[in-house]
Parts: C-alpha cells; structure tokens; sequence
C-alpha cells in the first residue's frame, strides 16, 4: 500500500510581508525579480509538457503549473508594492508595456549615482553593440539587466498597437528606418562583420542575408528593439538624475554631438 504524500499549498503572502516590500534593499529586490522569472521559466516548461502529454497522466505537472503560477503572481504582488513606493518606479510605471516587475528590476539594478550620463546605463545594461567581452575578461555589462531590456523591448513591441504606447510606437518608426537602411545597403560592413567572426551555418536564411550585404529581419528587430529600450533608458535617466541631484541630467551624446536631430521628450 502506497504512503499517501500530503502536498502543503504555498502559504499566502502575508500583509505584513507585503508591508516589508516597502523598505526591500536593492539586493533583495534583485533577488525577488530573479526568483519571479525563474518560477514563470518553470511554469511555462510545466503548461509545455502537459499540452504534449495527450494520453499520459499529468496530474503532478498541473499541480507545479498551478504552484508555480500562484507563487509567481506572489512575487509580482511584492514587486508591485516595492516598485509602486518608489518615486520613481511611480513614474515609469505610467509607461504602456513597464510593469511591476521590469520596473522592480530597473529600480534594482541601475545606480542612480553611477551613471553620470544616459550612455553610462546603455552600457551596464548592454545596449552599447560596440562593446567587446573578450574572453578571459570580466563581463562589461550586468546580464539580468540586459536581459530585463530584452524583455523590456518584447513588451514594446506586444504593446505597440495601444493607444496609449509611446515607446512601441518608436520602435515601429524605427523598424521602418532601419528597413530602408538594409535595403539601400548601409550595413554592409556590420553583415560582413558578422560572417567574419560567427560561425553562421550557410544554409540559413541569416547566412544568406549577411553574404548579400544585409541583415537578416530578426536582425533589424532587435535593433529597432535596442533603440526604443535606450530612449527608454536616456529618459529613466533624466528624470532619475534630476530627483536625485536636483538638477538637468546631461543631454545624452548622441543628441548633443552625434548628429540626431531632435531629442525625443519623455513622457513620464
């Protein structure tokens, strides 16, 4: 006779806990936003599986689906009240596509008082592409933040079609830009570039675009996604630094001295 297994359900989060959220250190929230993503990887693997298992028994996968799923909404539930009662997790959060939890992330990882300029938070969360890990060398960038930014940029573009979306809306624009680029030939060099030092396998659609002096389009849509995701950045960073320094932050370079016509007003 098997022993019946009695399966503790996750305990509800507590007000007071909640209430703790509030006064979170950055290294916790940092820890909390990794957690979150880690029970969604595993919540999304759980549905996977079940969906293939048609004849088999799946009780146990449903169980973790359903666990992780209540665990994950209760980790958003502590990086909503952290982000809501930061004032500047406020004001990002007004943003189409920025949630509790990107902007936890954002709030958690970036140093206010380390990144005297919009550039300097490009580059910690690797959206600098003229930056070069060699190897041996330390990582010039903060993975969980350029990974945020990834997923930043997937939610822009999920939201694009909003009638309230600002920064989906320059990342269409700028899709369309960068399309009639690669049309007229002007990343030449950054395709061949890419032949010379990736092992790109010459039966790919990619390979084939980078031999014509092109970029493939899932090339095109990460760069229209990087740049929306730096306005993004440049903007957190203006109204970030003049909270904390009382005072403008300085004019990004590429507004200033890189040749870009107008600089984009952040709406938050």
């Amino acid at each position: 006779m098997c022993n019946r297994i009695e399966l503790i359900p996750i305990q509800k989060l507590a007000a007071d806990i909640k209430k703790a959220a509030i006064e979170f250190t950055e290294t916790e929230a940092r820890f909390l936003v990794d957690a979150y993503y880690q029970r969604q990887d595993e919540r999304i693997r759980a549905e996977s599986q079940v969906r293939s298992m048609e004849n088999e028994p799946h009780a146990i996968l449903d169980w973790l689906g359903v666990q992780s799923f209540a665990l994950e909404n209760q980790l958003k539930g502590v990086l909503d009240v952290y982000s809501s009662n930061h004032p500047i997790g406020r004001r990002i959060r007004t943003v189409v596509g920025v949630g509790p939890v990107i902007a936890a992330g954002m709030l958690a990882h970036i140093d206010i008082t380390k990144a005297d300029t919009a550039g300097a938070i490009w580059r910690f969360a690797g959206q600098d592409p003229t930056l070069e890990w060699k190897k041996g060398q330390k990582r010039p960038f903060n993975a969980h933040l350029k990974t945020l930014c990834w997923k930043l940029g997937e939610s822009f573009v999920k939201v694009s079609s909003h009638k309230d979306d600002f920064y989906g809306k320059i990342y269409k624009e700028r899709k369309e830009v960068e399309i009639i680029k690669n049309e007229n030939m002007e990343f030449k060099e950054q395709a061949k570039e890419k032949l010379e030092k990736y092992n790109i396998g010459k039966t790919t659609d990619a390979y084939k675009a980078y031999s014509s002096g092109k970029l493939p389009p899932a090339h095109i849509h990460a760069r229209a996604k990087r740049y929306a995701v730096k306005i993004f950045l440049s903007h957190l960073h203006e109204v970030w630094y003049e909270h904390h320094y009382g005072k403008p932050a300085p004019v990004p370079y590429v507004f200033a001295h890189a040749g870009h016509t107008h600089k984009i007003e952040c709406p938050f």
